[in-house]
C-alpha cells in the first residue's frame, strides 16, 4: 500500500507569482499559506485501478479538448484547453524521459500535459502544465510550467527530491527575476488530475496542506506556499457535464475563497468531463467561475501522427478553432 507523506511547511513567500502585463505589486497576495496550522497526517493510498493501468498500457494519448470561460480581470473570456494523458517511461534520477533505455533508475509515470489558450480582448494567453505522477501511487516527481502573454514569459519547475521540492522560477519581471530554492513538499492541487485518472473514487478526502495550481497562483499572484484544502467526493447532481456515473471531486481552500471542482465518470479510466474554478477578482472583488467543458476525446499515438494528412485528426479532435491562438 502506498501512502501519501506530507510535510507541513511553509514554502518561501518571497515568490509572488503574476500573469499578464501588470507587475506582480499591482494585484497584491490576500493570504500567506497557512498550512503550519493543519496536524501532520498520513493518507493512505490504495493501488492505482488496475483497470486504468491497463488503459494506458496499450501505447496510445489520451486527448481531451473542452470548451473554456477563464476568470481573468473583471470578465470572463472564451478559449479552449486540451489535456493530454500518457503513460511513460521516466528518470528517477534525473527526472526526464527515458529515451534510451540505458540507465536503470527508471519507473513509469502517467504524464498529464495541460495546454491553456484563452483571449482577453486584444490579446491572448497560453499557458502550459505538465505533471509527472509514478503509476504506482507514489509523490508526483515533477511538474513544469510556462505561461506566454503579448506582454512576456514565465517558466516554472518543481522537482520532488527526498522528501523536498525543489523550485525554480525564471520571470521577465523585475521582481521575481530568477529564484530558486527548496522546501518540504506538500500535496499539489495539479496533481490531482493525474491522482483521478489512476484511483477514480478512491482519491484521498480530508483536510490536508496542499500547494493551489500554479496556473491559479500566477493569475491572482498569491505566494507559492500549502494552504489549508478540504477535498470531498461526492456523486455529481448537475447536468452541466455529461459522462457515465459521474462524481465530483471537491477542493476547498477556505483562505483563499477558492473552490475547484473535478468531474469524472466513476468507471475505469475516469475520463475527466469537466472542470470549475471560482474564485474572486481582485480587479472589483467579484467571485467568477472558470469553466472547461469537454467536446471531444480520441485516444491515439500522436507521436506518430505528424504529417499533413494526419490534420484530419485535429477536426475530429475539434481543434480547429485553436488556430485562432496560433
Amino acid at each position: 500500500m502506498h501512502k501519501f507523506q506530507l510535510h507541513f511547511s511553509l514554502f518561501a513567500l518571497v515568490l509572488l507569482f503574476s500573469l499578464g502585463c501588470e507587475t506582480p505589486d499591482s494585484e497584491s497576495a490576500t493570504t500567506s499559506g497557512q498550512a503550519g496550522a493543519i496536524p501532520a497526517q498520513h493518507t493512505a493510498l490504495r493501488t492505482p485501478d488496475v483497470r486504468s493501468i491497463d488503459y494506458w498500457n496499450q501505447g496510445k494519448a489520451e486527448l481531451n479538448r473542452y470548451d473554456l470561460q477563464q476568470n481573468r480581470y473583471k470578465s470572463l473570456h472564451p478559449g479552449e484547453v486540451v489535456l493530454i494523458f500518457v503513460k511513460e517511461d521516466f528518470l528517477t534520477d534525473r527526472q526526464v524521459k527515458n529515451d534510451y533505455y540505458r540507465n536503470p533508475n527508471s519507473k513509469p509515470v502517467l504524464k498529464t500535459n495541460q495546454v491553456r489558450r484563452f483571449t482577453t480582448g486584444l490579446y491572448d494567453y497560453s499557458v502550459m502544465t505538465s505533471v509527472f505522477t509514478p503509476m504506482d501511487g507514489s509523490e508526483t516527481t515533477k511538474v513544469t510550467f510556462s505561461a506566454q502573454d503579448w506582454c512576456g514569459q514565465v517558466f516554472g519547475q518543481i522537482n520532488y527530491r527526498d522528501g523536498e521540492y525543489r523550485h525554480q522560477l525564471y520571470s521577465y519581471f523585475e521582481s521575481e527575476g530568477d529564484v530558486t530554492e527548496s522546501a518540504k513538499a506538500d500535496l499539489l492541487e495539479d496533481e490531482l488530475l493525474n491522482r483521478i485518472r489512476l484511483l477514480g473514487p478512491e482519491v484521498p478526502t480530508g483536510t490536508f496542506a496542499m500547494i493551489p495550481s500554479m496556473t491559479y497562483l500566477r493569475l491572482r499572484h498569491q505566494p507559492f506556499a500549502p494552504y489549508r484544502a478540504d477535498l470531498s467526493l461526492s456523486p455529481y447532481q448537475g447536468e452541466d457535464f455529461q459522462g457515465e456515473d459521474l462524481r465530483v471531486y471537491t477542493v476547498e481552500f477556505p483562505e483563499l475563497d477558492k473552490q475547484s471542482r473535478f468531474v469524472f465518470e466513476g468507471v475505469a479510466p475516469f475520463r475527466i468531463v469537466g472542470f470549475t474554478e471560482t474564485y474572486p477578482s481582485a480587479f472589483d472583488g467579484i467571485a467568477r467561475t472558470t469553466r472547461a467543458n469537454l467536446t471531444d476525446s480520441i485516444f491515439e499515438p500522436y507521436w506518430e501522427q505528424n504529417s499533413a494528412e494526419d490534420t484530419t485528426l485535429r477536426r475530429r479532435l475539434g481543434l480547429e478553432s485553436m488556430a485562432a491562438f496560433q
